[in-house]
């Protein structure tokens, strides 16, 4: 349970410091005076005096804030610090500010994949075949356990997640496959077949196969910083896609809300990844950084989505949200994470009494 502790606050202080460092970058690129950088909440527990920013650590480690001038809505405002007033600053420059902490969440899974990437390349499955399943293309074309697949369609194939990926995007057109068998290459052409499978979120839906598996032997490919600066994009991106998709069917109703987790299951997970290894842990931090960076973009007022609402009604009327409205609006934003929050311990309660 300690390791559990340590490792859970290790994560969340990453995440937090990563997040607001980008709102308070942002802010003084902007010549936004900031009055508090803050990790955590509530009672300060260490505080330093630089300039005039307070920094400082605070009791409750589920967050944290950077207070700048300005920003709060019917507070009077001392004239002398007009010029660094967060509100009194044009739209575009409060919408960057604003939208600074989530994209440096973004940026920190690039950075860590980056790194992973570049240091320890990646490991991919060997382009043999170990199985042909019976009454398939693959066996009526005449395919056989030892082939290594070259090319398909003119494309070179370095991994058995090549074949993979290109038969999956063929939407049943006939595939010419190069094979090495035994030394010779052979030509073979077949249609992929349409199969009802099981996706990530436990739906059936159809995707077209040629019905091989592969051996299981895997090897390694090292990366130059470019390719591994692709990748970790591209990863990057696809856990965004990945999470967003998975919000859009918990609202819908499609994939149950129960797995939705809190900070015991954070914990506990950050526990499981630090005992794993340094590689699985900060893997784990990175793929925590892009949810984090995504639900703070969600339009609910209190996050930075919300701010980036009434910027964009600002937008578009010319008109401020009125202070009220604002208000309103903000503690409806904090009853309903409040909610949530309450949802999600009862989740991680609920996983503990069933041994989950």
């Amino acid at each position: 349970m300690g390791h559990s502790v340590v490792a859970f606050v290790i994560v969340i202080g990453v995440l937090v410091f990563i997040h607001e460092l980008g709102h308070f970058l942002a802010a003084r690129f902007f010549k936004v005076g900031v009055d508090v950088f803050s990790l955590g909440f509530g009672p300060k527990i260490f505080k330093k005096m630089k300039g005039r920013t307070e920094y400082c650590i605070s009791a409750v480690p589920l967050g944290g804030y950077v207070k700048m001038v300005g920003e709060e809505p019917g507070k009077a405002l001392d004239p002398a610090d007009k010029d660094l007033s967060f509100s009194h600053k044009p739209l575009y420059q409060k919408s960057l500010i604003v939208a600074a902490g989530p994209m440096f969440n973004f940026f920190l899974a690039i950075f860590i994949f980056y790194v992973l990437y570049q240091f320890s390349g990646i490991y991919l499955s060997k382009p043999v075949i170990g199985e042909v399943l019976d009454g398939t293309p693959a066996q009526h074309a005449g395919l056989l356990p030892g082939d290594v697949i070259t090319v398909i369609d003119g494309k070179q194939i370095r991994s058995f997640e090549d074949i993979s990926r290109i038969i999956s995007n063929s939407d049943g057109q006939a595939l010419d496959i190069g094979v090495n068998r035994d030394g010779r290459i052979i030509q073979i052409s077949m249609i992929p077949e349409q199969q009802k499978t099981v996706n990530l979120f436990e739906e059936t839906v159809d995707r077209y196969v040629i019905g091989i598996r592969g051996t299981g032997e895997v090897f390694h490919q090292p990366l130059n910083p470019f390719q591994a600066m692709g990748r970790s994009i591209s990863d990057t991106f696809g856990l965004v896609k990945l999470t967003i998709l998975s919000v859009g069917k918990m609202v819908s109703g499609s994939l149950s809300a129960d797995n939705l987790g809190g900070p015991i299951m954070i914990a506990q997970m950050a526990g499981e990844q630090a005992k794993a290894g340094a590689v699985n842990f900060v893997w784990f931090i990175a793929l925590l950084s892009v949810n984090l960076g995504i639900i703070n973009l969600f339009p609910i007022p209190v996050l930075d989505g919300g701010h980036l609402v009434f910027f964009g009604i600002e937008a578009v009327t010319g008109k401020q949200v009125s202070d009220k409205l604002k208000e309103k609006m903000i503690q409806f934003g904090a009853a309903l994470l409040v909610a949530l929050m309450i949802f999600v311990f009862y989740n991680d309660i609920l996983r503990i009494f069933n041994g989950g």
